[in-house]
């Protein structure tokens, strides 16, 4: 049970300044949206800078002293501003860069001027992660003037290219970012309505495996039969990593068991889109197959098209794997399990190279505590309802770094995505009802962990 550290008068007004303050986010929200800072090397780089330095003056324009650093890869942007003697301090996390907007013909309006429809705003990065950006300064203008806890603002400009210079950033100016609770704004909720925490994410491994069984490309005709393809050496070699069910086959991987909330067969396939008629893989529990389990996904394959194709027996070819695995388990141990397997299946006694391309590890959060109860509670006055604590089957890396970093810390991933957001998908949107409420809930919890005893 949550100690009633604030008033309901309290609670109402952040309510009511918050409710107040959505047009001016929502404004700003769409210019930073309308900034198409993709951080991959094929992109204009510029535009990321552009994006650092419009964050950064929003930030200024809170009172926050504010640096953009720059350790080797995309800007970052760390602002500060004091609380009051003896607050804690809690730094807030979010990213400005984006992801490529695909094929743009998927898209019902332009990726990058941001559209209203239906109660959802439309756009690359509405909902991941400028919405995050926009959040904690909604929290900020909330308490303009009489900020209940010290804050330092992170956003960083290299999230959706795998945070390669985020070890550098923590090392060089953690002292900045050291907090007594670190809110990682990077995640979503439940469903619309249901708000929720975060607690566990699964790691990563990612590699590029390439087969070769020729020195050169030889006529198909003429040799098929006895000489075996580089493709099909690949996918033999590929679809040994499943069992008949669809289950991951590589032994020696940890895996546990998911938090347990009504979720079907139903739902699921109406959230991924599943085709009718496609099965679901995998046995046992879904959330567990999605949230705790280790699984592989082909990602990509370097081989001849089919329209550049020709008759001939390819000599090498290769394909990209994404491994997601168990929340406690170690990456380097994942990946020496999946080497051992690769190596011992390659079909037809074919050259095998591995090459390990990412890896990151998981997190599993002990979400007790005084900073953890206040922040239940902060859901609770936005949403009417208490959250859930969910699991997200993807990776974010960046919070296995920061719980390495701040041991101390309490960390709290968050978010303003829904299951219909479609983050990195074609109309990508975010739910404005929503959106507020994490606006709301944020204002909140600074409210509240202001209010905790000074010990």
């Amino acid at each position: 049970m949550t100690d009633d550290v604030l008033s309901a008068d309290q609670i109402s007004a952040l309510r009511t300044r918050v409710a107040e303050l959505m047009p001016g986010i929502r404004a700003d929200l769409e210019a930073l949206t309308r900034i198409p800072s993709i951080s991959l090397d094929a992109f204009d780089q510029a535009q990321v800078d552009r994006s650092a330095q419009a964050t950064a003056e929003l930030l200024r324009a809170e009172g926050l002293e504010v640096e953009i650093v720059r350790e080797g890869g995309r800007p970052a942007v760390i602002g500060h501003i004091d609380g009051p003697e003896g607050a804690p301090t809690v730094t807030l996390y979010a990213h400005h860069d984006v992801q490529p907007v695909g094929d743009e013909s998927l898209w019902d309006t332009p990726p990058f001027e941001p559209t209203e429809r239906d109660g959802r705003l439309y756009g690359r990065g509405a909902a991941d992660d400028k919405a995050g950006i926009m959040a904690h300064i909604a929290a900020l203008r909330a308490h303009k003037g009489d900020l209940p806890v010290g804050v330092t603002v992170f956003v960083e400009g290299e999230e959706e290219i795998g945070s390669d210079s985020l070890a550098t950033i923590l090392e060089r100016h953690g002292d900045k970012l050291k907090a007594d609770a670190i809110v990682l704004a990077d995640s979503g909720n439940w469903d619309i309505g249901e708000p929720a925490l975060t607690t566990t994410l699964r790691g990563l491994i990612r590699v590029v495996v390439t087969v070769r069984t020729l020195d050169h490309g030889v006529h198909s005709g003429m040799f098929g039969g006895a000489v075996p393809d580089a493709i099909t050496t690949l996918i033999r070699l590929i679809s040994t990593l499943h069992d008949a069910d669809g289950n991951l086959t590589v032994t020696g991987l940890k895996e546990s068991t998911a938090t347990d909330l009504p979720y079907d067969e139903a739902r699921l396939r109406r959230e991924s889109g599943l085709l009718d008629g496609v099965q679901l893989i995998g046995s046992g529990d879904l959330l567990t197959r999605m949230w705790n389990k280790p699984s592989m996904t082909t990602i990509g394959i370097d081989a001849p098209s089919v329209a550049e194709s020709s008759n001939t027996l390819v000599a090498q070819a290769s394909a990209k794997l994404s491994m997601r695995i168990a929340p406690e388990e170690n990456p380097d141990d994942a990946y020496a399990a999946l080497k051992a397997h690769l190596e011992a299946h390659v079909p037809w006694g074919a050259q095998l190279e591995i090459h390990l391309d990412d890896k990151g590890s998981g997190f599993d959060a002990d979400a007790t505590g005084p900073i953890y109860d206040q922040t239940r509670a902060a859901f609770t006055d936005a949403w009417g309802v208490e959250p859930v604590d969910i699991g997200v089957g993807g990776s974010i890396p960046f919070v296995a770094a920061f719980a390495e970093k701040f041991p101390n810390a309490a960390l709290l991933v968050t978010g303003v995505e829904d299951p219909d957001a479609r983050a990195h998908g074609a109309n990508e949107s975010l739910h404005l009802g929503e959106f507020e409420k994490v606006c709301v809930a944020e204002a909140v919890l600074l409210a509240r962990l202001g209010a905790l005893p000074r010990d």
